[in-house]
């Protein structure tokens, strides 16, 4: 098959991002399409990827950014690229990755006026067609997990009740705030750990969902709690009568929990504000909060991205803005495979077809031809 497309993978650049875009697995796939494939050198280290690994699949390892960027039509990124990445890219080139189009507005500037197509990850319908492309999901899944791990590092007891000769150690009471992915994951990675675990979505689909996995749901079950589902499957903002009688249910609830973990996200908007200084300050000493929702404002008082900060009553928040990264390996493998299967509808007959009339494109295609072209952030 003669090879036309250049698919570019390209070292991550943000601080603290240890997850790549390709893995060897994925090259095979990318290799399938008939593109000639190029990693730029220690691309995949902070992974536990090799150069080797990937030349054994297939790619070529580019001494440094120009040469792997320059021939590339198309880019595949975890994180938004840099300056000198844009600059290196030609005229045309598709940028595929998580770019966080809603806040990154230079970025977003940056590779209109370099006349790049922009596809952002994070905008990927949620529909069935596209289910091996959503990137939310599967980073999700892995940051609901790894929430669970860092707060029972965190947390100076056991998990799990534990019966010995010298005493009964109590199970750990795990509440989880938000019931998307990452707060199912929650949930069930606490309870295998053997946590008593309950659970609060606005959401009403979520309450048979939290249950399945054996935790309790609280929430305020009125007419307003019944339509608060978009047809996305997204949580609606809901009104500050119902966001008041929802903190006084929780209030007395969050007083008694060993660990929170909160992890409601509006997309577009700052995310909504779940426990206050006050409902801490009923803790006890040395609680835990996870604030999964720190990079977009956190959905608890008092959270600071990538730090614990201890209040003087000795309960923990921590905020860590990159929870997938924490398990980058898996996290990488499972996004690299998310590209590769939206990169499968870009690459048809030897060149790269940008269909704007395709419904997963359409939807996620953020810039193009100079412009910004999303309806939603223009």
């Amino acid at each position: 098959m003669r090879v036309s497309v250049v698919i570019a993978v390209s070292r991550e650049r943000r601080d603290g991002e240890t997850r790549v875009a390709a893995t060897p697995a994925s090259v095979k796939i990318l290799k399938g399409l008939g593109a000639r494939v190029l990693v730029e050198t220690g691309a995949g280290l902070s992974s536990s990827i090799p150069d080797a690994d990937y030349e054994a699949a297939g790619a070529e390892i580019a001494a440094d950014t120009a040469r792997a960027l320059g021939p590339a039509d198309i880019l595949l990124k975890v994180r938004g690229p840099a300056a000198q990445e844009i600059s290196a890219l030609k005229p045309g080139t598709v940028v595929i990755g998580l770019l966080d189009a809603w806040r990154e507005k230079d970025t977003l500037k940056s590779l209109a006026s370099a006349g790049l197509s922009a596809i952002a990850m994070e905008f990927v319908p949620r529909i069935t067609r596209a289910q091996a492309m959503d990137a939310l999901s599967s980073q999700a899944n892995l940051a609901g997990y790894r929430a669970v791990i860092e707060a029972a590092h965190l947390y100076g007891r056991g998990f799990p009740m534990m019966m010995t000769a010298a005493g009964t150690v109590a199970a750990a009471k795990v509440f989880v705030m938000g019931a998307g992915v990452a707060g199912l994951q929650a949930i069930a990675t606490a309870r295998r750990l053997g946590a008593v675990v309950t659970a609060t979505d606005v959401r009403p689909a979520a309450k048979e969902q939290v249950e399945s996995l054996g935790a309790k749901f609280i929430a305020v079950e009125d007419e307003e709690f019944r339509a608060a589902e978009t047809a996305a499957g997204y949580a609606r903002p809901m009104s500050a009568e119902y966001q008041a009688r929802q903190a006084e249910l929780t209030a007395s609830h969050i007083t008694k929990q060993d660990v929170v973990i909160t992890t409601a996200l509006i997309p577009g908007r700052p995310a909504p504000r779940l426990v206050s200084a006050a409902h801490i300050g009923t803790m006890k000493p040395g609680a835990v909060l996870i604030d999964l929702a720190v990079e977009s404002g956190g959905n608890v008082e008092g959270s600071r991205p990538d730090q614990v900060v201890t209040t003087p009553g000795g309960v923990m928040i921590a905020g860590f803005s990159n929870l997938p990264g924490r398990i980058a390996a898996d996290a990488s493998a499972l996004y690299a495979r998310n590209l590769a299967a939206l990169a499968g509808l870009l690459v048809r007959d030897g060149a790269v077809q940008l269909d704007r009339e395709d419904e997963i494109i359409g939807a996620s295609l953020i810039t193009h031809g100079g412009q910004i072209v999303h309806e939603g952030l223009k």
